[in-house]
């Protein structure tokens, strides 16, 4: 008796009901943060619905972070990125810079704190130690800078005074990607949370901070 086989791409499998609401949750929520414009949004919500297949939510979603993947698919670049153990827990910049960037453990809650200074974090190429971590991101006439990959959940609530905290880079990322939220207050200066792709990750991570005076 011969075996029935499903298709050998996985994109070319069917979608259900959920997996168009989840791939128009990304569309509702990019036109929020005015990645795409309402008549964009209204065509492309048209062939979400409309979509028979894996492949045809990937061409309305693709563009945007936190696009719809199929259940239990897995991403390369997030798989193992969540775990390891921590090192600093704090970057502090007083009349100085400091800058944390390249392989390294974000801990569960890491605190930034720029008193007429700046603050660099990049966590393209971090590993994340838990599922979920947060950034306490607190600065006094300076700037703090955030870098997350684009593929990842990122929250923003933090507020200010006098000064700016970017909410523009709160989105879903993929399914399994870690959550990233950044809380915090900005008084007489910034706090800039920006998405950028993820850089390749090789070996084992390492903490890395430079600190400039």
């Amino acid at each position: 008796m011969s075996e029935l086989s499903g298709p050998a791409d996985h994109s070319l499998m069917r979608v259900s009901d959920s997996d168009r609401e989840r791939a128009a949750d990304v569309l509702r929520e990019a036109a929020g943060h005015g990645r795409i414009t309402m008549d964009e949004l209204d065509e492309r919500l048209e062939r979400a619905y409309a979509a028979k297949t894996y492949a045809d939510l990937a061409t309305v979603t693709r563009d945007l972070p936190g696009q719809a993947q199929a259940p239990g698919a897995v991403q390369p670049t997030m798989a193992g990125r969540i775990g390891g153990t921590p090192g600093s827990k704090f970057s502090v910049a007083i009349l100085s810079g400091a800058r944390r960037t390249g392989r390294w453990v974000v801990p569960p809650s890491y605190v930034a704190v720029a008193v007429m200074g700046g603050v660099e974090l990049d966590l393209r190429e971090a590993q994340f130690s838990e599922p979920e971590v947060t950034i306490h991101a607190y600065t006094l006439m300076g700037g703090i800078e955030i870098t997350v990959p684009e593929d990842v959940d990122v929250d923003v609530s933090g507020i200010a005074f006098m000064g700016g905290f970017d909410h523009n880079a709160s989105g879903p990322g993929v399914p399994g990607a870690p959550r990233v939220r950044v809380i915090g207050f900005a008084f007489l200066g910034g706090v800039d949370v920006q998405r950028k792709p993820s850089k390749p990750v090789q070996g084992t991570p390492a903490n890395r901070q430079l600190d400039q005076p």
